[in-house]
């Protein structure tokens, strides 16, 4: 479907228009002219034409003759538009322009995921003041999550959108990437290629030259391949339950010209939007197009998938999810399939064989709900540490890999809802011991805890102020404190890379369950373990010098991490070891507000 640049020399052009009475192609390679060699020829509910003059970089639309009106359409299918919006064009473009570099990546199993979400957008501090940012500026910083040691970045949706900035929720053209983020002069890119292009050669990979960066579609593709030669995963999220809310007469919404029956969507509204019509298989061929063309022609390793209870709930279409997880399945195993269903619903994840959806992973909202109360209760001393216990159990999931949980997310910190982390844990002051240390907790309890992690753009970083998709200066990611070495950023940035590092070192903290050692809400502390290695998090104020605590065997335990050791003080801790008696009881040194990690 849409328009394929042939081998030999030109392009076809298919589109599905079932009650058009003509569709003609109108692009550089006819002069835009509408007559008889324009017009495409109908085969059932679909038209399809050659034509030789085609080439990669042509613009063109098609021209759709209806019973209620005649006019220009974009392709559903276009893989670029031009940027000058409301009047861009549909860009033809030869997928094979673009030679990657990426042949000696591998996915990572799933259970061994750290996924990292951001905002291409929003990502990158220094031209947020002047404009949004752009697929090339997120590149510049895979430096930066390479040292962090997540192995996966996860980007909000980067379809086209009609509005000035967006959150990505609202896309209306499904295989373009957003023109705006993409570099449009030839200058401009070189000047990009001269910074990105290091990277590359770092990794013992050829530079990219500006032909073959040409374009939006292929700078995200840079993106993606610089990520994987650095050994980063990336995730798209896609919007299969509704679209836009900006609809135009050129977009899909009344694509063959009918007067109040939309060919792509029901009547049900969402988010602003319109529910896809899931009850039309051509529908549904068209999201699980889309879902393969991100996999297969971009090299994305998994697919977040937004409000997948929006598609059973309201487009009773629990079958559909079938389809596509299914089909996906077949285009690339290895693709990681997550989704986000509201409440929490195991089924998601159960086999298409059990009557589940067979998605891989679920979000799950019970760990995030229990540290964010925690840090709200331990102002006042008694935060429940028994409901994060609770959380750390995952009932009704079968793998602790099958949950993709967090503490911050796009939803929660976005300006105007939730606190960030950090204010969370002082309000009166985000950067205060206050702060820094229960911020430590919560970002313990996220990696070490069962499920994939999921961390947010700047939690790294100690951010405390929330993010937005606009240009306000004031919501942006803080890459001051790591740029300029403040020395509480750095620490924390320190503190979460090794975090991530001994998570990498501990087979047991990708993959085990939790088996709740301890928890008492009176003391503030909790222990669990995950085979052979016990976590223990106090949200007390004080440090404990001798607190007796069960663990799973007796004999010496080591002390392999103290979260006391990222600040400007001296450490409370154990001397490296603990000992458990034949009772399988220990004694030992809980420092206040603070995370141990001990092993046999």
């Amino acid at each position: 479907m849409g328009a394929s640049v042939v081998a030999g020399g030109g392009a076809t052009f298919r589109v599905w228009a079932p009650r058009a009475q003509a569709v003609h192609v109108l692009g550089d390679f006819n002069d835009w002219r509408r007559d008889d060699a324009s017009l495409l020829v109908r085969h059932d509910d679909r038209w399809a034409g050659f034509f030789e003059r085609a080439k990669d970089g042509d613009e063109y639309m098609f021209f759709v003759e209806g019973e209620a009106s005649s006019g220009q359409k974009r392709d559903p299918y276009a893989r670029e538009l031009t940027p000058e919006w409301p009047d861009s064009h549909c860009v033809v473009r030869d997928p094979s322009r673009y030679r990657w570099r990426d042949s000696d990546f591998r996915t990572p199993p799933f259970h061994e995921f750290v996924i990292y979400q951001l905002h291409v957008g929003a990502f990158d501090g220094p031209d947020r003041a002047h404009r949004v940012a752009k697929f090339l500026d997120t590149a510049l910083r895979v430096e930066h999550l390479a040292r962090l040691g997540i192995n996966a970045v996860q980007l909000l949706p980067v379809v086209e959108f009609q509005t000035t900035f967006s959150l990505g929720y609202n896309g209306t053209d499904y295989f373009s990437p957003e023109m705006d983020y993409g570099i449009h002069s030839a200058a401009e890119l070189q000047r990009y290629l001269d910074r990105v292009n290091p990277l590359f050669e770092k990794r013992g990979a050829p530079p990219v030259t500006v032909a073959e960066a040409t374009g939006a579609m292929n700078q995200l593709k840079v993106l993606i391949d610089l990520l994987h030669v650095w050994g980063i995963a990336v995730i798209l999220d896609v919007v299969y339950n509704h679209a836009g809310g900006d609809f135009d007469e050129k977009s899909i919404y009344f694509f063959d010209r009918q007067r109040d029956d939309s060919l792509y969507f029901s009547k049900d509204g969402w988010a602003g939007g319109l529910v896809f019509a899931f009850r039309k298989p051509e529908v549904r061929q068209f999201l699980v197009d889309n879902a393969r063309y991100w996999l297969t022609e971009f090299h994305f390793d998994g697919l977040r998938y937004d409000e997948v209870s929006v598609i059973d709930h309201t487009g009773h279409a629990w079958d559909f999810c079938q389809d596509l997880t299914r089909s996906v399945r077949h285009a690339k195993p290895e693709a990681l399939q997550n989704a986000e269903y509201w409440p929490v619903n195991s089924w998601v994840v159960k086999s298409i064989d059990e009557g589940g959806a067979g998605f891989d992973t679920t979000q799950h909202d019970a760990l995030r709900i229990a540290v964010r109360d925690a840090l709200r209760e331990a102002a006042f001393g008694h935060p429940r540490m028994t409901a994060i216990a609770d959380a750390l159990h995952l009932h009704g999931f079968t793998h602790a890999w099958q949950t993709v949980p967090c503490t911050e997310n796009h939803d929660r910190v976005l300006r105007d809802r939730d606190d960030r982390i950090a204010r969370l844990a002082d309000p009166s002051n985000p950067r205060s011991w206050y702060a820094r240390s229960r911020s430590r907790v919560a970002m313990a309890l996220t990696l070490l805890g069962p499920g994939i992690p999921m961390l947010f753009m700047g939690q790294e970083l100690l951010e405390e102020k929330p993010w937005s998709d606009t240009r306000d200066e004031s919501t942006l990611v803080w890459w001051g404190g790591i740029d300029d070495g403040d020395v509480h950023v750095t620490n924390f940035f320190r503190f979460t890379s090794e975090l991530l590092a001994m998570r990498r070192r501990l087979p047991a903290l990708r993959s085990a369950r939790a088996r709740i050692l301890h928890a008492h809400d009176d003391t503030c502390v909790l222990a669990f373990h995950r085979d052979e290695v016990v976590i223990i998090a106090s949200l007390d104020n004080v440090t404990f010098p001798s607190y007796r605590l069960p663990f799973p065997a007796p004999g010496e335990w080591r002390e392999v991490f103290n979260s006391d050791a990222y600040d400007d003080y001296a450490p409370a801790g154990n001397g490296g070891r603990a000992f458990a008696g034949d009772d399988h009881h220990a004694d030992i040194v809980i420092p206040a507000n603070a995370v141990l990690v001990f092993t046999r």
